[in-house]
């Protein structure tokens, strides 16, 4: 199946010529319970005018059309080509009437079907970010032409049925009483790629959300949650009922723009590609937020951001939307921010800064440092390009320069700023300029030059001090802070503005706390910060104290000393997390050898009362030891760290989310290191448990695939368990346990399925690359080879989100790096470049993903050698 990549042109020149003003939308989904019937009629009718009477333009859809009329005239059927309608001859004002079959999804993109394996149900969701609508209803496939929509869907009458707007009717079909017809209300002006429609036996609870705003407007918006009936038992609509209400109240204050969208509703569902979506009125989330298992209080916490971020979409993205995918963080960035801020401001979590700090800020230092990285306002040139850019530059640096933004103009100028754009641009789309000059006017700062450095360059500053020789062990001499700070994609010098605070840390009995700080503002390569020469010297001076800017930190030796004796002595959380973060940029970048961090994690660890940060770390460590621990070292590594990893899983305080963390720990290193298959066993049957430690589905799968991996559970044994646990989660982890069996057909198999069948749905296909890439080298060394050749024809015969899991997934990036020899001249490097210089003409998405997995391979072997 072709991509159907639009060109950024094609679509300037579209939205040129024509403007949108309505659609009505017709589903017909009732026969979508029957496995034989693989599509469903669909109906769009579209009014809209043209700038040029007489031109030509091309609507979007991928399926196939039955009918097209334009006018009340039908054209002939070789107007549909490929993924495009063309029509021609258009009038100043125009209606086009396109009646088709659509194809249900396992992919995640457009109409996604899924049959419950506990109850054999099916439901059904659309998911069309950032160009899938046109898999679902024919249109006009880009942002910047809104219009109301109108949807009409034909589904079972048992089924609950939503969309967008609310629900105006609901009619029982007379010949047909099985089924019904729900009419749903006209919505205001937005884009197709944020329509959404939700079909199935959904498990529904509803609230209202009530509130008189400070101008006097009384909001009444109603409410409701969905999750497939099977979950319902495990579904805590209550608390999120609750943060859904703290929310709204903190969104409508703080943006003085009343809730534009009639209803809100938020859906939990199947096989999700993404953590949430923002369709206004009608959210979906991945259901992994419906904790049927133990959770930790930081997934609560990060379910809690992901809520709010969505939320904070229905002004920035929805209201207001971006031109073309170039401007993709004028919403993302922003809900981001605006994500921990919510939570921050309008729940009872008081660390989501250090989260952000550490988990979300750390996604976005990685994806920096690849080749690929890019300025934050990226060059999209198309739709394939759209879709790889939804990364840690998007999302988390344009967050975390968004942070740095406030704190250098203000938050009250800041939400001003914010507050004029959505009432100058309600409904519309803009760009760059367009927030820049609402943000300058209220803040009185001219932000062209912050934007071109901060959001027009790529790569990512590294902060370290500098001290005079008059520094002693009691006293500083003078102090200069050296950015270092190289555009990756240009190799020019781009030293950036930075608002710094720079924390004084000290001994006070046995804890290490702030004893005075120094706030700057730094700019250039190097910057004299004054106010500390004369100071007594701390035993900690901590770069970036609070978290300020987006920059990464190299400690001085002094404090890196103080850190690496006494992390956990730290008293403050983010400054704790800051040090944390400090250690682990160090062995990634081979500054630092990966046994320096492990070590202090097996040091410092158990002593970490932050659950976010705890979870990180461990995960970090784990991958120290995999990935960047040279080979004749790692078995010892592993070894010990897992010693560490089961005796503070005994003694972490029973039920805690402490104890549960070690135990996911403890089953993650074991798929490498079977010394603890008998405890493992042990833990699984209950002759061996761990006090207050429940051993519930997830956990249960997640130590079985360790054993799994290591030979020790039969195909029997996970049959067995799978039968116990029917759930959908259950099924994809006894699909990558079956892959991690340590045996050349196992592997063989689970290759054929993932790459040259099309059975798997897209959670059952990331399960089955999981279990297969979790292997001793001989038996994946075999699959090098038939990587590379298969590439071309896996891009081109699969959907993208398909493709990209494959490529992503299967790139063989567990290696070692032989004693003597250099990281970049590894066979499997070379093979890369090889493919890269032979397939110049591969597309740039394919092309991108295997730079990236490159990327990551060579940081790896080059930890190796450090």
């Amino acid at each position: 199946m072709s991509h159907e990549n639009l060109q950024r042109d094609e679509a300037a020149h579209r939205s040129a010529l024509i403007s949108t003003t309505s659609y009505d939308v017709a589903l017909d989904v009732r026969q979508a319970a029957d496995p034989d019937v693989a599509g469903y009629r669909t109906q769009s009718t579209i009014t809209f005018s043209a700038a040029e009477p007489g031109s030509s333009t091309f609507l979007d859809f991928i399926g196939e059309v039955h009918s097209v009329l334009l006018n009340g005239v039908e054209l002939p059927a070789g107007v549909a080509d490929g993924a495009r309608i063309r029509l021609e001859n258009l009038q100043a004002e125009n209606q086009v009437v396109v009646t088709a079959t659509a194809l249900y999804s396992r992919s995640g993109e457009g109409m996604h079907r899924f049959v419950d394996p506990a109850d054999g149900q099916c439901y059904l969701y659309t998911q069309y970010e950032p160009a899938d609508a046109r898999r679902v209803f024919a249109n006009f496939e880009q942002p910047d032409l809104k219009a109301a929509f109108t949807f009409h869907v034909t589904a079972p009458a048992d089924w609950q049925v939503a969309s967008n707007g609310v629900e105006t009717a609901r009619t029982v079909l007379g010949d047909d009483p099985a089924a019904a017809r729900w009419d749903f209300a006209t919505t205001e002006r937005m884009s197709t790629y944020i329509t959404t429609v939700l079909a199935g036996p959904y498990f529904k609870a509803e609230d209202r959300w009530q509130a008189t705003l400070a101008d006097g407007t009384a909001m009444d918006v109603p409410l409701a949650l969905y999750c497939r009936a099977s979950m319902a038992a495990s579904f805590d609509a209550d608390a999120l009922f609750t943060l859904t209400k703290n929310g709204l109240d903190f969104f409508n204050r703080l943006f003085d723009f009343p809730y534009p969208w009639g209803k809100y509703d938020q859906a939990f569902v199947p096989e999700y590609n993404l953590g949430a979506m923002e369709n206004p009125g009608l959210v979906t989330f991945t259901e992994s937020y419906v904790f049927t298992s133990r959770a930790t209080d930081s997934q609560y916490q990060a379910r809690a951001n992901t809520l709010m971020h969505e939320m904070a979409h229905m002004w920035f993205g929805d209201l207001v939307t971006m031109q073309w995918w170039n401007d993709l963080w004028l919403k993302e960035s922003f809900a981001d921010y605006m994500g921990t801020l919510g939570v921050d401001r309008a729940t009872d979590w008081d660390s989501a800064w250090v989260n952000f700090a550490n988990k979300r800020k750390a996604w976005a230092y990685v994806q920096d440092q690849l080749p690929t990285t890019h300025p934050i306002v990226a060059d999209i040139p198309d739709l394939e390009a759209a879709k790889q850019n939804f990364d840690g530059i998007t999302y988390a640096k344009g967050a975390s320069v968004l942070k740095q933004l406030v704190a250098y103009v203000g938050f009250d100028a800041f939400i001003a700023g914010s507050r004029a754009y959505f009432r100058e641009h309600a409904y519309g789309n803009t760009t760059l300029a367009d927030l820049l000059a609402a943000l300058s006017a209220a803040s009185g700062r001219d932000l062209a030059g912050w934007a071109q450095q901060w959001l027009q360059t790529s790569g990512i500053s590294t902060l370290e001090l500098e001290m005079s020789a008059a520094t002693t062990d009691q006293v500083l001499g003078a102090v200069s802070v050296r950015q270092d700070a190289t555009d990756p994609v240009t190799g020019l010098s781009v030293p950036r503005p930075h608002r710094l605070r720079l924390g004084l840390y000290n001994f006070d009995g046995d804890a290490l706390v702030r004893t005075g700080s120094v706030e700057t503002d730094i700019a250039g390569d190097l910057t004299a910060v004054p106010e500390l020469s004369g100071q007594a010297r701390p035993a900690l001076l901590l770069p970036n104290d609070d978290d300020l800017t987006y920059a990464k930190v190299r400690l001085d030796p002094q404090s890196l000393a103080t850190v690496l004796a006494s992390l956990d002595r730290i008293a403050d959380p983010m400054a704790r997390a800051l040090c944390w973060t400090a250690l682990w940029n160090s062995a990634r970048d081979g500054e630092s050898p990966a046994l320096r961090y492990i070590d202090a994690v097996a040091s410092f660890g158990p002593a970490e009362t932050g659950i976010g940060v705890l979870l990180n770390i461990l995960d970090n460590a784990s991958a120290a030891v995999e990935r960047y621990t040279p080979a004749a070292e790692r078995d010892a590594a592993r070894s010990s760290f897992l010693a560490t990893a089961a005796a503070e899983l005994d003694r972490a305080a029973p039920g805690s989310d402490q104890q549960l963390a070690w135990a996911r720990t403890v089953g993650t290193l074991s798929r490498t290191d079977d010394a603890l298959r008998g405890r493992l066993a042990g833990l699984l049957d209950g002759t061996a448990p761990a006090p207050g430690l429940a051993v519930d589905p997830e956990l249960r799968w997640h130590l079985l695939l360790a054993l799994a991996a290591q030979g020790n559970a039969t195909e029997a044994e996970l049959a067995a368990e799978l039968a116990r646990d029917t759930t959908a989660s259950g099924r994809a982890g006894h699909a990558a346990a079956m892959a991690a069996r340590p045996d050349a057909a196992v592997k063989a198999a689970a290759w054929a399925a993932a790459v040259e069948g099309e059975e798997l749905s897209n959670q059952l296909l990331s399960a089955t690359i999981s279990g297969f890439t979790t292997a001793p080298a001989h038996l994946l060394a075999p699959y090098v080879e038939r990587y590379f050749d298969c590439l071309r024809g896996v891009w081109a015969g699969r959907s993208i989100e398909i493709a990209s899991r494959i490529v992503r997934g299967l790139y063989p990036s567990a290696q070692d790096l032989a004693p003597g020899t250099e990281p970049a001249e590894h066979p499997v490097l070379r093979r890369t470049d090889s493919w890269l210089e032979a397939n110049a003409d591969a597309p740039r998405a394919l092309r991108r993903i295997i730079i990236e997995q490159r990327s990551h391979l060579l940081r790896a072997l080059t930890a190796q050698a450090a």
